[in-house]
């Protein structure tokens, strides 16, 4: 069964255009598209290679098809393309010669009531037509359509992902795994979405599109490596943070947290004390981390060393290492005097 349509040119926009309309037009989905190797739709084409466009692989994923172009200059290839372009030019093209258009919509209007009446048009001396066939033979082979319809991207090509594993777009950065610094990377734009994808056009990673002012930089946790991730955590907290969670163990670790937390100048300069201690003291028992805290307070030297220390000693006083001067007497020992 025939499509056609007609376009100012054949650009990616225009060409991406025409197949989503093809496909929509047979309201389902066939297991092999063959395009010509023109550049809006192969990158590369060789014996040895095949390479597709950016987009018209994104469109290939979208309709989970499979694109093989026949090889270059063999029209051979599609035949059954190619009689039609044959057939179009005889009955489509000299009908709308008949005719002067002033544009596009007038002229596709035409097109489509011309193409009805072709694929209505029983066969050469055959009582079938060529709708009659697809519907029959052709659509019960096909794939469903799937929801919604394929929309093109603004493409970005990244030659290295930069250091701070960031992609700028439209004046906002967006992260990406740390691991592909260096690596080439192509950014897909949409009014609402941002794709990353690596230099094979596999997908890494989306985020949500914004347009805000601030934040400038859009980043997902997952993203960061481990040493941006831990100071993140650190400075995403306050001195509050870190008094509800000694408040867990006891009233003096509790003070022995604020006491920390109000011997700096700024409260921020002794964060990392305070998450040195509570990471500290969460594989022993409460009880022992309790002491330790009471004890540096007796000692009025609430600081991180202290308590390291004190902790360290009360886990020797706990844990004491027994090392005998003698071996205990046993009938399976049978000492010195034996070898004589």
């Amino acid at each position: 069964m025939i499509y056609a349509e007609a376009f100012p040119n054949e650009k990616l926009p225009c060409f991406i255009e025409g197949c989503v309309h093809a496909v929509s037009f047979y309201d389902a989905v066939a297991k092999h598209f063959v395009p010509d190797n023109l550049k809006t739709a192969v990158t590369k084409h060789t014996k040895d290679d095949l390479v597709l466009q950016s987009t018209f692989s994104d469109l290939e994923d979208f309709y989970d098809t499979i694109v093989l172009p026949p090889p270059a200059r063999k029209p051979k290839g599609k035949p059954t393309v190619e009689n039609h372009v044959r057939y179009l030019e005889t009955h489509l093209i000299e009908k709308l010669k008949e005719k002067i258009y002033t544009s596009f919509e007038d002229l596709n209007a035409d097109i489509k009531k011309i193409v009805a009446v072709l694929n209505a048009r029983p066969f050469q001396n055959q009582a079938f037509s060529r709708q009659e066939m697809f519907i029959k033979y052709d659509k019960p082979c096909m794939k469903p359509l799937p929801g919604g319809e394929y929309t093109t991207c603004d493409y970005k090509a990244v030659l290295k992902v930069p250091n701070n594993y960031h992609i700028d777009y439209d004046g906002h950065y967006y992260s990406v795994l740390y691991t592909y610094c260096g690596k080439p990377a192509i950014l897909k734009a949409t009014p609402s979405e941002i794709r990353i994808c690596d230099q094979y056009n596999r997908l890494i990673c989306t985020h949500r599109r914004s347009y805000k002012d601030f934040p400038l930089y859009i980043t997902t946790d997952e993203h960061m490596p481990p040493e941006h991730l831990y100071y993140q955590e650190i400075n995403s907290k306050d001195g509050n943070y870190y008094r509800r969670w000694a408040s867990v163990f006891g009233p003096s670790m509790s003070e022995l947290i604020d006491r920390i937390l109000k011997s700096s100048k700024h409260e921020e300069q002794a964060f990392n004390a305070c998450a040195g201690i509570l990471h500290r003291v969460k594989a022993i028992p409460k009880g022992i981390a309790e002491e330790t805290a009471r004890k540096c307070i007796e000692m009025n030297s609430c600081r991180y060393s202290t308590y390291r220390q004190v902790l360290k000693k009360m886990e020797c006083d706990e844990h004491p290492e027994s090392s005998p001067e003698s071996l205990p007497s046993h009938e399976n020992i049978r000492g010195k005097d034996y070898y004589k």
